[in-house]
């Protein structure tokens, strides 16, 4: 009964941000940037929950955990130094200055004014809708998978009911109520992540920090290997540069950028979102580190019969904690999961709403339709990651690896180069975008979307996209002065 009415407190408290934020929406720059006031907790604790979802929790601790034993610790520490502390260190206050100055609200809107090419736009917009719905049902299954596995709660049925909540409080507050639930949220997390860390390694299994390295050692060494090698360390790598350089091309979280009160704002976000993600991820990862001591082989899917490894930091959680921390522990999940998926439905209805619809369909938009099409954009963004979720067509690791890696290949190098780089042309950044979409759906399809390779063709997307664009920008057409003016004049000055 407990474990009920703590989850209903919690979610009462979203519906309530929700419901106080309403009041302060009048139009698109308050539900989708929240007026670009939003201070600099709001703003950290709102790009760490979008950081860290369900799918980290369960799909990515559990089996880089079972894979890879210590040497996973490095993705934690990538995600704290180079997702969080070099992406608000270098890319948030040019950022926050240009996006304004250009009156950019969305990434497609930054791309089209930066470039000035209306093409650009509709392709942004329409790579980012479609391949939002996979990463977005992909947090749907990981979420359902801990609420069946621990409270024995059928997945449909929690599925429905998570995916009701989130479309409420996000519909009637918007990005406001998203920041406001995200700090909320992030509190929720950071409390989570220390009652994990002491129930799992202080129970018998582990015995304690001390025993970590020397019972992983009895089950295999390449367990305790720090800097693994060969193939092993490759894929390990991929991981890393998947994980930490992806989020600076990815749309949802640079939005936290375009959001924050002002420039002056951004120095304390930096420092509160690196501490955030370095407790979360470091917490995470270790928890998966240690999966070996907890099972000998691979969990049991009930519903296929198949071993599988999004089900080993659920059974961690019943096995190593007690009832009312492992309700702490899902209401942790529940807000990281929550928080993520409001910022995906956001970025990828406005893809939508604002760079296709308002772009171009119906320029005269007022704002009180463009906020009711945004709402039911929104509304169908959901329902179609929860019927995809519903299908559980792969594994969550594939479908957030390839998702993740997709959109911040196509979007990486443009964004990059034209946030620092006057030599950008146009051309350079539609190959550089290209390349990226192509390389990541390209090796993932080559082989046959195994969750083995599929990360190293993120990681190769971002790559080819960051290299392509200066390469061919070399060779072809700059931009007139008096547009790389009209771009940079100010923002240059206010850095």
């Amino acid at each position: 009964m407990v474990k009920f009415i703590l989850m209903g407190i919690f979610l009462a408290i979203l519906l309530a941000s929700g419901f106080l934020s309403m009041r302060k929406t009048k139009n698109m720059d308050d539900f989708f940037l929240g007026g670009r006031e939003i201070g600099p907790w709001m703003s950290a604790f709102a790009y760490g929950t979008t950081y860290f979802s369900a799918v980290i929790f369960v799909g990515y601790a559990g089996k880089i955990g079972w894979g890879f034993g210590l040497g996973s610790l490095w993705i934690g520490i990538g995600n704290a130094l180079v997702g969080s502390y070099l992406a608000w260190k270098i890319l948030a206050k040019p950022t926050r200055v240009m996006t304004e100055k250009l009156g950019a609200m969305t990434m497609p809107e930054f791309l089209q004014a930066r470039y000035d090419s209306h093409a650009l736009k509709i392709f942004a917009a329409v790579v980012i809708f479609i391949f939002m719905v996979p990463y977005s049902a992909s947090v749907f299954m990981g979420l359902s998978y801990v609420f069946e596995g621990v409270f024995n709660i059928d997945y449909n049925f929690i599925l429905i009911i998570m995916t009701s909540i989130t479309a409420i409080y996000l519909l009637m507050g918007g990005y406001r109520a998203v920041a406001l639930a995200d700090f909320i949220q992030g509190t929720v997390m950071l409390f989570g992540v220390g009652i994990l860390i002491k129930y799992v390694f202080g129970n018998p299994a582990v015995g304690g920090f001390a025993e970590v390295i020397p019972r992983l050692s009895q089950i295999d060494t390449g367990l305790v290997d720090i800097f693994p090698t060969g193939q092993k360390g490759i894929a390990l790598l991929s991981l890393i540069l998947l994980t930490s350089l992806g989020p600076w091309g990815l749309p949802q979280m640079i939005q936290k950028f375009y959001a924050i009160k002002s420039k002056e704002k951004i120095k304390a976000a930096t420092v509160i979102a690196t501490a955030f993600s370095l407790i979360v991820g470091i917490g995470a990862y270790g928890v998966g580190a240690v999966s070996h001591l907890y099972f000998n082989q691979l969990p049991i899917d009930p519903a296929t019969g198949k071993a599988t490894v999004d089900l080993i930091i659920p059974k961690i959680l019943q096995t190593a904690l007690p009832e009312l921390a492992v309700v702490l522990l899902l209401l942790l999940i529940l807000s990281a999961s929550m928080s993520t998926l409001s910022s995906l439905v956001l970025v990828s209805s406005s893809s939508i709403t604002i760079d296709l619809l308002k772009g171009y369909v119906r320029p005269n938009m007022g704002e009180k339709e463009e906020l009711v099409i945004m709402r039911i954009f929104c509304l169908i963004f959901i329902a179609l990651s929860a019927t995809l979720a519903l299908l559980k067509p792969a594994i969550i690791l594939t479908m957030m690896a390839l998702s993740w890696g997709t959109v911040a290949g196509v979007f990486l190098g443009p964004y990059i180069w034209g946030l620092f780089w006057k030599g950008t042309t146009k051309m350079g950044v539609w190959c550089g975008a290209l390349g990226g979409l192509f390389t990541g759906v390209g090796f993932a399809w080559f082989h046959n979307f195994d969750a083995s390779f599929v990360p190293i063709g993120g990681a190769l997307a971002m790559i080819i996209s960051l290299i392509i664009v200066p390469i061919v920008s070399t060779f072809t057409k700059r931009f007139s002065q008096g547009h790389l003016q009209k771009v940079f004049a100010e923002s240059l000055e206010t850095r």
